[in-house]
């Protein structure tokens, strides 16, 4: 373990930028949001049962979220390749991007340790943040559970 360390973002801070291909292998920059409130999830694995469950509820409640003047963006390790699958087999309908050395994973605090079944491992830490137009934090929530997050996010936003 590496033990690298990262420091979790706080509301009112400017959200790194970030350019990241997404399942087709074209770059998304979170500047092209601009503008717009952009809820950013980070989960470790496309096609796991959490990450499925995660990715649906936010499929489902797509439209509404969209408008209400949030986008979705979901990010993970995974290459451009597996997201292209987890993609279509789920019929996701946001961008899924690719963040393979984790940099940006790191850069917004979705990185370190947790525990996984009994066993200590570093990787994404199941994190959201949501920008606002300005490009500035609104909310960031680390160690969330897949299951019924996005009603919980809701109830955080206040949406």
């Amino acid at each position: 373990m590496s033990h690298t360390l990262t420091t979790k973002l706080q509301p009112g801070t400017e959200a790194p930028d970030f350019t990241l291909k997404d399942a087709q292998g074209q770059p998304t920059t979170l500047a092209d949001y601009r503008g717009k409130n952009v809820i950013v999830y980070f989960y470790p694995k496309a096609a796991t049962p959490g990450c499925t469950t995660e990715a649906c509820d936010f499929r489902d409640n797509l439209a509404s979220l969209q408008g209400l003047g949030y986008e979705v963006l979901g990010i993970s390790p995974d290459a451009p390749e597996a997201l292209a699958g987890f993609t279509g087999d789920f019929a996701l309908t946001f961008p899924l991007l690719s963040d393979e050395d984790h940099a940006v994973a790191l850069a917004y605090g979705a990185w370190g340790e947790s525990v996984y079944k009994g066993e200590i491992i570093e990787g994404i830490v199941r994190s959201t943040v949501v920008v606002d137009p300005d490009g500035k934090v609104k909310l960031a929530q680390y160690q969330v559970q897949a299951a019924g997050h996005v009603a919980a996010l809701r109830t955080a936003l206040g949406i």
